[in-house]
């Protein structure tokens, strides 16, 4: 698997690094198979017709993280429940925005009551936003912990801290994605993630061969972008831990669709 690593290093045009990981010991496929669960159910049109020409990119960084609408960085753990921590983290952003209150909601209530999709074995971020219309309501992650398992639905009603009206898929320009990040908070995002299992850090460039962008497998909550040496970047909460790659988060070229970041980013909606 350091042949991987190496590999990956010789091809990278950007400046990021590969090399020894917490999942260098795994194959390709356990990687897959126990990381990258995200299921796509696609194609997903976006409601949103916002034209391109009308999007004016004022500044060239913005970061969610500065403001206070991104909670800490979590571990989902061997479970394949990315879409939940993904859209948990959305949900966390809207209301901040909405109320001025990071509350840290449940991802395990998602895990074991959204019926759409299939709590460890994956799920699609766009479906799960109708789930939790569904259910009324979250509760906080302190009254419905996360184990990291399938388990059976005991959410509670009368403990829902957070609700969601409505979702929206955004077009796919990431100039109008970062203008729509920076008007409304963090977005739930998904890629195809099997360059992650050796990322140490720096900006992941676009190597269509090695990084299918229509192989989505991972969601993710897209909190921010910047420019780097010129090079302009997304910056990216994962869900593995703050063990991986930059304390957590990684950071990808934003412009040209690397690995699919711009193909199903999505929003709640809360009124």
């Amino acid at each position: 698997q350091l042949a991987a690593a190496k590999r990956l290093q010789e091809m990278e045009q950007g400046t990021a690094q590969y090399g020894v990981t917490q999942f260098s010991d795994l194959t390709s496929e356990e990687f897959k198979t126990r990381y990258l669960r995200m299921r796509f159910d696609g194609p997903i049109v976006s409601e949103d017709l916002t034209p391109e020409e009308d999007v004016t990119m004022d500044n060239e960084k913005f970061d969610w993280r500065e403001h206070g609408a991104v909670g800490p960085v979590l571990d989902q753990g061997k479970c394949g429940s990315c879409w939940a921590f993904s859209v948990i983290g959305n949900v966390e952003g809207q209301w901040f925005r909405k109320t001025g209150d990071l509350l840290a909601l449940s991802e395990q209530q998602l895990v074991d009551c959204d019926h759409l999709d299939k709590g460890c074995n994956g799920g699609y971020p766009p479906k799960t936003y109708g789930e939790i219309e569904k259910m009324g309501g979250l509760e906080l992650a302190s009254d419905y912990p996360y184990t990291g398992v399938d388990g059976i639905c005991y959410m509670n009603q009368s403990k829902f801290v957070a609700y969601v009206n409505d979702s929206t898929v955004l077009p796919l320009s990431e100039k109008i994605q970062a203008q729509k990040l920076k008007e409304i908070g963090p977005l739930s995002s998904a890629l195809n993630a099997v360059l992650l299992q050796f990322y140490l850090g720096g900006i992941i460039f676009p190597i269509p061969f090695l990084c299918n962008p229509h192989g989505l497998n991972h969601a993710v909550l897209t909190v921010g972008y910047g420019t780097e040496f010129g090079i302009p970047y997304w910056i990216v909460k994962n869900s593995w831990g703050v063990g991986f790659g930059e304390k957590g988060y990684f950071r990808i070229f934003r412009g040209a669709g690397t690995c699919g970041i711009n193909l199903v980013v999505s929003t709640a909606i809360i009124d």
